[in-house]
This record gives structure tokens, C-alpha cells and sequence, in this order.
């Protein structure tokens, strides 16, 4: 499936530098409709009111950490299918693996360059054509 950069992308970092580098790497590869939340928990607000196609969210977050966001986007069957894409300065096993169990979609280690986020992306949504073809 060829990336879609129409779909709306939410970016979850309390660190306004790293939304802006993740918002600019996300505009050089065409995506336009980019929001932002500073924790967790406004990102959870933020996706009660909108749909989002894409959540990009930082593990070190307080006071809802990344982790936690994911967990609670997983257990509401309002947003459980919303692809998540987790970065983290910390390249941890004990965290990917608690990560992946928890559902992430993918897993981005910083630093990081645009070239990185879109082959992160798009193997995110080529395994979700997988799963969606599997499905039916």
C-alpha cells in the first residue's frame, strides 16, 4: 500500500523540539495534517475528538507516559485499531518486548532522519493491508 500523507498524524512528545523535528521530518514526506500533544493524556483527549490514522508518541513522558497512552488507546475498542509508532532514546529490549506486547505498531530509536520515520511508517500500514486482507 502506498503511503497516504492525507491521513491525519498525531504527535505525542513533551519536548516541543522533538514535535517540531518529528512534524518537520513528517512535512518532507507530504504530510500535512499534523497535530500535537505534550503527554498522554492530552493526546487521549485529542483522539476522543478526532480520528487519527497515525499516533507517533514518545516513550518518557510525563505525566502519562507513551506506554501508558498506547495501553489505554489498545484497551478502548474505539481506537484499538489506531496504528502507534513509539520512539524512544532507549534502545532497551525489556521495552521493545514490553512494547510490542502491548501493541505498538513499530518502534523508532532517536536520533533519527526522515528516511528512517517513512520506511517506520510505511511498514506500519503494509502490515496493516496484510492483517486487513487476512481478516477477510
Amino acid at each position: 500500500m502506498a503511503l497516504d500523507p492525507s491521513i491525519p498524524v498525531l504527535v505525542v512528545d513533551d519536548y516541543s523540539t522533538m514535535v517540531r523535528i518529528i512534524r518537520n521530518l513528517l512535512r518532507q514526506l507530504g504530510f500535512a495534517d499534523v497535530d500535537d500533544a505534550r503527554d498522554g493524556a492530552s493526546a487521549l483527549e485529542k483522539m476522543h475528538v478526532r480520528r487519527y490514522g497515525l499516533v507517533i508518541s514518545d516513550w518518557n513522558m510525563e505525566p502519562m507516559t507513551g506506554y501508558d497512552l498506547l495501553r489505554q488507546v489498545r484497551a478502548d475498542p474505539s481506537l484499538g485499531d489506531v496504528p502507534f509508532i513509539m520512539v524512544t532514546a532507549e534502545s532497551k529490549t525489556e521495552n521493545v518486548i514490553a512494547a510490542k506486547k502491548a501493541g505498538v505498531n513499530n518502534y523508532i530509536v532517536k536520533p533519527f532522519n526522515a528516511q528512517t520515520l517513512k520506511s517506520k511508517i510505511e511498514a506500519v500500514f503494509a502490515e496493516k493491508v496484510e492483517h486487513t486482507a487476512a481478516g477477510s
